[in-house]
């Protein structure tokens, strides 16, 4: 980024999915010249390697470009993986994007160069960048890139196997006694392909650490999910970041409100699911999954599959290779396995350190063990200057999220508003991280503001001088559901 006119304001933008595309098309619509560096050879992020089941997780109506809506034909409330990457690519064609995407371009590392007195003068600063303005006439960041090429790996991890056809895939499951190292989406999707492709006869083992209340649909007893989590009544329920004595005294009241409602959620789950038959009845309530971004679907049949002993279930903390394939925790004889597929998700946390050239910015972004990624508004850290961070943390809906942060970067780089200093952002930061430890449990480094996404949103739309009621009416603004339309006007 050099100097502030928008002619010359250049922007770098790291990774052409969801929050890439949007990134890249609020840049062009304020008058900045982007360049977004993929390391694939197409857009769509995650999207570019489903697995051939994979539905859309999030219900469509929540999974939408405040600007640009879903296709007629699109009519499934959880479309499949085509559709939804169609749709990500009609979205980029209809703001041209792509023209501004240097495919097969990974960045490996970024550097900060020419800020005046080095990193020591920035430990001293009192606002962002050390004048609160988002660009500097001399500082600017160096991005490493490099050609990306396909090579054959050892680990075999969900994203490899995502990453083949489905043909290919089919077939290197096939015959084969197969172990998944996980219990979200993926874990679940590939025991589903691979009970499928091989039945009882070769069953395959998944292997979990611990229980999750995984949905079998979003209408708990016929109540959609959104009526109890994503309105304003739902919030209330909860202490908040920055709440005040009012709103603390009422979170504290409703309690059994917010008790009762998990165990509305849990009781719908245990009927439809035969969690307490195979020991899959969860220590934790709902409210924390749903406070750390962890709801996925089942797949249909899961537990029949289970059943039939086609999918087996194991506990294990800790695993441990062996001639004959790997050891549980517990147990003398191996559980024989010719393929063991890692379905762990990745440590996004880690993944931001390690681009850092510098040791002090990386030290500043992995931050403390016992604290979640320390990002202001959730997408920009204090004294890291003229960087932000989109797509890190999570909601129920990541493209909504993203939009509305991409519009309030946006603002803030226009000069609508500024920042507030280090210090205030850091105390804010603070009163996020206590949130998410006291409702995430030990999810709480995967930033997640699920629980909260209203609220958020509010701050979003308070720091850029818009109302943050969106509704009409005392009663829709306390009941109906928040989603993307609610903010596609200013």
């Amino acid at each position: 980024m050099e100097g502030i006119n928008k002619k010359n304001g250049k922007i770098g933008i790291i990774g052409a999915g969801i929050s890439g595309l949007l990134a890249c098309k609020y840049a062009l619509s304020e008058g900045y010249t982007p360049l977004v560096f993929e390391s694939q050879s197409t857009i769509g992020g995650v999207w570019t390697t489903p697995l051939e089941t994979t539905l859309l997780q999030t219900p469509r109506e929540l999974f939408q470009f405040s600007d640009f809506p879903w296709p007629a034909e699109v009519t499934e409330d959880f479309p499949p993986h085509y559709q939804v990457m169609g749709y990500i690519r009609s979205y980029a064609d209809q703001f041209r994007l792509i023209e501004h995407v240097r495919f097969n371009s990974k960045v490996v590392q970024i550097e900060y160069s020419g800020a005046a007195g080095g990193e020591e003068e920035m430990e001293g600063r009192h606002y962002w960048g050390g004048s609160g303005e988002a660009f500097s006439p001399s500082a600017k960041w160096e991005l490493t890139v490099e050609d990306t090429v396909s090579h054959a790996t050892e680990v075999v991890h969900s994203m490899d196997y995502a990453a083949m056809d489905f043909g290919s895939a089919a077939a290197f499951v096939k015959g084969r006694r197969v172990t998944i190292v996980g219990f979200q989406k993926s874990a679940l999707d590939i025991a589903a392909e691979c009970s499928a492709a091989n039945g009882a006869a070769l069953p395959c083992t998944v292997v979990y650490r611990t229980e999750h209340w995984n949905v079998p649909d979003y209408m708990p007893w016929g109540v959609p999910i959104a009526l109890l989590y994503l309105n304003r009544f739902s919030e209330l329920l909860l202490h908040k970041p920055g709440e005040g004595p009012l709103q603390s005294l009422l979170a504290t009241a409703l309690y059994p409100v917010r008790l009762g409602i998990s165990k509305f959620v849990e009781s719908y789950i245990r009927w439809k699911h035969p969690l307490a038959k195979f020991g899959m009845v969860p220590k934790h309530n709902f409210l924390q999954q749903i406070s750390s971004c962890l709801i996925p679907t089942v797949p249909k049949k899961f537990y029949d599959r289970v059943e039939e002993r086609s999918i087996k279930l194991r506990k294990s903390q800790n695993i441990a290779f062996c001639s004959e394939g790997i050891l549980l925790d517990g147990e003398s004889s191996p559980l024989e396995t010719d393929l063991v597929i890692f379905a762990t998700g990745f440590r996004g946390d880690v993944k931001l350190r390690e681009i850092f050239k510098s040791p002090r910015f990386a030290k500043c972004i992995a931050g403390q063990d016992d604290a979640s990624v320390t990002l202001y508004r959730q997408c920009i850290h204090p004294r890291i200057p003229q960087l932000a961070i989109l797509g890190f943390s999570e909601s129920f809906s990541n493209l909504y999220t993203s939009e509305i942060r991409c519009r309030w970067l946006f603002e803030l780089l226009d000069g609508t508003f500024k920042l507030p200093s280090i210090k205030e952002m850091e105390k804010d930061i603070e009163d996020w991280d206590s949130f998410m430890k006291r409702y995430s449990g030990n999810s709480y480094r995967r930033s997640c503001i699920g629980a909260l996404h209203i609220w958020y949103n509010d701050q979003l739309c308070m720091d850029m001088g818009r109302n943050p009621r969106r509704k009409k009416g005392f009663f829709a603004e306390l009941f109906e559901p928040y989603g993307p339309l609610d903010y596609a006007s200013p």
